[in-house]
């Protein structure tokens, strides 16, 4: 059915045979988290808030791993499991949880036609474009940047827990299972 060679390959594969050498080393591309809604219609609001959350977990590991991204992709699946990919670069490389909800937000108000037609049970967000933070920096024109209210934030979760500080909007919302990750 596979062909000789496929089929060879396909069988080493299934016995744990793999001559291809392990690639150590290689810092991932992207970072990103997904949540499932479940069936059923979605509010605006209610997927707003599940998309906070979202950002606000990927950029943690982002600061906590010392990377930055400009690239924000926000993916969809549908109730009829068809799937939607949105992305974004910015002007600049960050790690700023505001920044990347700005983006992102921009991204789900672009597809709510869509979600409102085809109902939603899935919504994912991802920073690609990944860099470790040592290009060239810009000079901040912004009057508050927002990193200090990060770093406390981090800090906080660090030292009391994921759950002891949580936006507003989160409030009495389930966050989904969280899985443990590991070191980049």
């Amino acid at each position: 059915m596979l062909g000789v060679a496929a089929g060879r390959h396909l069988h080493a594969l299934a016995h744990n045979r793999d001559p291809r050498p392990v690639q150590v080393g290689r810092r991932r591309r992207s970072m990103g988290a997904q949540h499932a809604l479940g069936r059923g219609r979605h509010t605006a609001a209610e997927i707003d808030a599940t998309l906070a959350g979202l950002v606000d977990r990927v950029s943690r590991r982002m600061r906590t791993a010392g990377r930055v991204g400009r690239t924000v992709v926000l993916r969809l699946r549908f109730d009829d499991f068809s799937r939607a990919t949105r992305s974004r670069t910015l002007p600049q490389a960050t790690a700023h949880t505001q920044t990347l909800r700005y983006a992102a937000r921009e991204l789900l108000e672009s597809t709510l036609p869509m979600i409102a037609e085809r109902g939603l049970t899935l919504v994912g967000v991802a920073v690609g474009n990944l860099d470790d933070g040592t290009g060239q920096l810009e000079l901040p024109f912004e009057r508050q940047s927002g990193s200090e209210l990060d770093a406390a934030l981090d800090a906080v979760r660090e030292r009391f827990g994921s759950g002891a500080i949580t936006r507003a909007v989160l409030l009495g919302r389930d966050p989904g299972l969280v899985m443990p990750m590991l070191p980049d």
